[in-house]
């Protein structure tokens, strides 16, 4: 155990900026930590309590576009722009774990980054919001009604693509493996103690039973991401003090 973490003190200056990136990346991921923004957005104007940006919910491809040009940000956000960042974080967070931890148990490290990173990719690429945006552009400059059409058409197929979701179930759950590979190696390791390990148990075996029973969709479905969002804020705090300390200790 002392030799996994000797290790890791006397890294190079190369992993030393994996460590930095990765703690600033987890700060950044607390304050920013909004990976529901859209369905809350969504909940509080349909309660009233947000009444500004939207005169009716877009549901065809038509009122999507207008809503990206009278209020491009509430469109983007709508459609899960802010995902974009929270997974970009995401991946600088694994990379500065998977080099403290790369000591400790290089196979399952591996295989950990791997899946975070080809999970963080599959999001990324199913994400539609900008292409929509792009859409809505060419949209409003469109000359005649053929263009306008064929440009609705294209709008649709990108909404069916983003609403049925399978990129960004599988990104979700490639992500949520991976932190548990990760919280079990810190377990094991003394890299990172205790507290970090059972957080990170705690964030993703939450998320891990939602996507178990979400066929079977109990009622109590929609807790099971807020919870773990409690857990997974803690586990960042945690993670960033520790690589930035293992930055510093490397300088």
């Amino acid at each position: 155990m002392n030799d996994q973490f000797e290790a890791v003190q006397q890294a190079g200056g190369s992993w030393k900026r994996l460590y930095r990136i990765g703690a600033v990346a987890a700060i950044v991921a607390v304050l920013f930590f909004r990976r529901y923004f859209a369905a809350e957005f969504s909940l509080l104007w349909s309660t009233g309590v947000i009444t500004a940006g939207l005169a009716e919910w877009p549901v065809s491809a038509g009122d999507w576009f207008t809503v990206l040009q009278t209020t491009p940000l509430v469109g983007l956000i709508l459609l899960n722009l802010v995902d974009l960042v929270n997974y970009t974080l995401v991946g600088m967070i694994f990379l500065g774990v998977y080099a403290a931890l790369r000591c400790a148990n290089r196979s399952w490290v591996t295989v950990a980054a791997a899946l975070g990173l080809v999970g963080i990719a599959s999001y990324l690429a199913s994400n539609q919001a900008f292409a929509m945006l792009a859409l809505s552009n060419k949209y409003a400059a469109a000359g005649d009604e053929g263009q306008r059409y064929a440009l609705r058409a294209a709008g649709e197929a990108l909404l069916a693509m983003n609403e049925g979701g399978t990129g960004q179930y599988i990104g979700l759950l490639f992500v949520v493996l991976a932190g548990l590979i990760f919280s079990i190696i810190m377990l094991r390791s003394d890299v990172f103690n205790k507290a970090t390990a059972y957080t990170g148990l705690g964030a993703n075996s939450l998320m891990a039973i939602m996507f178990l029973v979400w066929p079977f969709n109990p009622p109590w479905l929609p807790l099971l991401p807020s919870l773990s969002a409690l857990f997974r804020v803690t586990w960042y705090v945690l993670i960033a003090r520790r690589l930035w300390q293992l930055g510093a200790r490397s300088a």
